[in-house]
């Protein structure tokens, strides 16, 4: 196994799990995010739970992976066009559901560009041919590149240093 589809795995049954812990938060932010009543918001959100944990299991089958990489693409390149979608109508004070934790601020472009980069990682995964079983240096690679993730995430969330817009 690739250490990147343990990697894309490990991100996407972390958010499945994530939605179905904070279902009211997530439903939420889904209906906001898209403009939807908030039923529609919850069932959208938890439909989206369900497709990541999919393809966080298929990613795990190499005869699946290519299919579950393509999955996690489209269900990432949508969540990156409604995140821009959202930056564009200046959305403000708005928990996108982004991280584990409740943050109340504008969407950034490090969340846009998070969610397109996860869309070009998995779409390069796809085209990556199949291996074999994981090894010990693919399986440390993974919790390595998903440390440094959640780690950019924290630093991302962190209040600008500048003052003013004139500095």
């Amino acid at each position: 196994m690739h250490a990147l589809a343990l990697f894309l795995s490990l991100i996407l049954a972390s958010a499945a799990v994530h939605k179905l812990v904070a279902v009211n938060r997530l439903a939420a932010a889904t209906a906001r995010l898209l403009r939807v009543s908030l039923p529609i918001g919850r069932t959208l959100s938890l439909a989206a739970a369900a497709v990541e944990l999919g393809a966080a299991l298929a990613l795990l089958v190499n005869s699946l992976r290519p299919t579950g990489a393509l999955l996690a693409a489209a269900l990432w390149a949508s969540y990156a066009f409604a995140l821009l979608d959202a930056r564009i109508r200046g959305e403000t004070a708005f928990d996108c559901g982004c991280s584990f934790g409740t943050k109340t601020h504008n969407i950034d472009r490090f969340a846009v560009f998070r969610a397109f980069g996860l869309t070009g990682l998995a779409i390069s995964l796809a085209l990556i041919p199949v291996s074999g079983p994981p090894s010990g240096e693919a399986v440390f690679a993974a919790f390595a590149f998903l440390s440094l993730y959640a780690a950019a995430g924290e630093i991302a969330a962190l209040p600008s240093l500048r003052r003013s817009p004139t500095r």
